[in-house]
């Protein structure tokens, strides 16, 4: 028998016994108000549904704000309505700011099969692709944000989110959101599901995705420029890159969201990604990368630019400091039998001490692996401004790091003291052409 193969849209000729349903925050009183409200220190459960099945679709969009002033609008009849008021100000009617870094203070657990521990622990706005709580537009397959204009590249900008990821169960799966703020947030949602007759079989993998945090990474050089000789040391052994993903059990590594806050001004890449599989020795891992904009599939720096597989929602030239990357292995899925360590390198060789959060996404075996994520302080993006890096303490640094950073240092006294001849020799012929003019001037 002749049939179209396996992809996205073959599959889509095929007929398969499954019941579509849909569970989304709808006002069940058939009004209007189709948000939920979850307040400080609550956690919601969006879904917990019986399997077999599959979720193939979640949809979000919500608002947190903060009240500056009284609202000329009727508090009673103002709550069962659209929340237009809530998501923009009305001068004179409204005074409300949104929470600049709700984004970060809400997270999404996600547990599979009434498993003791969630597959999924992510902050909200990282897990669909917001970085530094800062919404920005893009579409990629397996996920999308869409903001306005005037809410986009904003702390806590108002946006929606979609999550394409296919994330299939066999016993139960349940949903849930947890709102570490101290206010109360509104939440829109839908979450699209399939169930089946017949268990799933026995090799599909479950959904997975953990976030990670270092501020600063743990850099050796931060006060030597990006590309510069001294920068250029030896790492032949992956040891202080960060790490995006570590893991045990089997499936595959697809993908992971960036967010960097580059505090020296140049440039945060340069770090190459380097993944170890299975019973890969210390050295070398079985990938080996060439750059961290090489990783993203960008060259020569990042660009402002999004496409399916990759891109950069926030790009440095639009939101000076920051960046926010994505790489998606949808057809080159990173394979694992037993575990894998995904780890980039901040700056080559570790000599950068940005701040760096990642969210991976990957599909494994049960049982998941522990899942944490940082207390909310630790979890709340860095301020615009430029921050000046600081000098590593001298006795941590290996006798080629403190070599380069002395090098550095001599380098640059060098240069500043040829500069300075070179602008007196500018002052010198300035003044003398200063002088050359007025004498011309005074001709008849």
């Amino acid at each position: 028998m002749s049939n179209p193969g396996h992809s996205m849209l073959a599959d889509l000729t095929r007929t398969k016994r499954a019941r579509t349903r849909r569970l989304s925050s709808w006002d069940q009183e058939g009004r209007n108000q189709d948000y939920w409200l979850i307040g400080p220190g609550e956690t919601v459960t969006l879904a917990d549904i019986t399997g077999p099945g599959c979720i193939t679709h979640i949809w979000t969009t919500q608002f947190c704000r903060r009240t500056l002033g009284p609202s000329v609008i009727d508090p009673v009849l103002g709550q069962y309505i659209a929340p237009v008021n809530e998501i923009h100000n009305a001068l004179g009617v409204t005074w409300e700011e949104a929470d600049p870094h709700y984004y970060r203070k809400v997270l999404v657990r996600i547990t599979w099969d009434n498993a003791d521990r969630p597959a999924v622990l992510v902050p909200l706005g990282d897990f669909f692709g917001v970085g530094h709580s800062m919404p920005a537009s893009f579409s990629s397959l397996p996920l999308s944000v869409s903001a306005k204009p005037e809410e986009s590249y904003v702390h806590g900008g108002s946006a929606s989110f979609n999550s394409y990821f296919q994330m299939p169960f066999n016993k139960r799966a349940v949903i849930e959101l947890i709102n570490e703020n101290d206010v109360p947030y509104g939440q829109y949602f839908y979450v699209d599901y399939e169930l089946y007759d017949q268990p799933l079989d026995e090799d599909i993998a479950y959904f997975h995705a953990t976030w990670r945090r270092e501020n600063p990474c743990d850099g050796w050089g931060p006060q030597i420029q990006t590309n510069s000789p001294e920068a250029n040391t030896v790492n032949l052994d992956g040891k202080g890159n960060y790490t995006v993903l570590e893991t045990q059990g089997r499936g595959q590594y697809v993908g992971c969201l960036l967010s960097v806050a580059h505090f020296q001004g140049s440039w945060w890449g340069e770090g190459d990604d380097m993944i170890w599989i299975d019973d890969d020795p210390e050295w070398p891992p079985s990938i080996h990368g060439t750059g961290t904009e090489d990783y993203f599939n960008h060259a020569w720096g990042m660009q402002d630019k999004k496409d399916l597989y990759n891109g950069a929602p926030i790009h440095e030239s639009i939101v000076p400091g920051y960046a926010v990357s994505y790489r998606f292995h949808l057809t080159d899925p990173v394979r694992f039998d037993k575990k894998i360590k995904v780890t980039i390198e901040h700056g080559h060789n570790n000599h950068l001490s940005d701040d760096w959060a990642s969210t991976a996404y990957w599909y494994q075996t049960l049982p998941s692996p522990k899942l944490s994520v940082p207390t909310l302080e630790d979890r709340i993006p860095t301020p615009p401004g430029r921050r000046k890096p600081m000098a590593v303490a001298r006795e941590t640094l290996t006798e080629e790091q403190k070599a380069m950073v002395d090098r550095s240092a001599v380098r640059l006294e060098e240069y500043l003291h040829l500069r300075n001849l070179e602008i007196q020799k500018k002052l010198d012929r300035t003044r003398k052409r200063e002088a050359s003019n007025k004498e011309f001037g005074r001709l008849k």
